[in-house]
């Protein structure tokens, strides 16, 4: 007899991005809440952007990873730009305002580890999202346009 146990398998999950909406968010730009991880707080997102517009300046104690899908931008605190197909990769604790540029708008993949705070021009947080506010958001503006939401929380 054997003390092995046998291994639970978890079939992998698809989500297309055709079927959620998006998201008002700062009232200019958009979000597609993707996936939504409540035991460690990650959220993946897709971020739409209006060319020429200015995000406000966040901070996040853990790390991000941005993909660029279309569109250029860049964190008016550096002088790279991010171009279509470029990946950011931001440390835990990393502090930026991002900005879109060109004629174009910018559509980013987000890999977003616990919180992102948004701060004034003396550091002091003025708001906060994490996975349960934008999963409140989502919920929020499915239920305004009498659409059903998908479980974008599953495993």
């Amino acid at each position: 007899m054997s003390n092995v146990k046998a291994v639970e398998v978890y079939d992998a999950g698809n989500i297309c991005p055709d079927d959620l909406p998006w998201v008002s968010y700062f009232g200019v730009a958009h979000f597609k809440l993707l996936k939504v991880n409540p035991v460690t707080g990650q959220t993946i997102t897709l971020l739409k952007v209006p060319a020429g517009v200015q995000l406000p300046t966040h901070f996040h104690p853990g790390t991000v990873i941005v993909y660029t899908i279309s569109g250029s931008w860049r964190y008016m605190e550096n002088d790279w730009v991010s171009n279509a197909g470029d990946v950011v990769y931001e440390p835990a604790g990393s502090q930026h305002t991002p900005e879109s540029l060109g004629d174009e708008e910018v559509i980013t993949l987000n890999i977003v580890e616990a919180t992102l705070d948004y701060v004034n021009e003396n550091g002091e947080i003025i708001a906060r999202d994490n996975w349960k506010s934008l999963l409140e958001k989502y919920h929020d503006h499915c239920e305004a346009e009498g659409i059903t939401p998908i479980d974008v929380t599953q495993f």
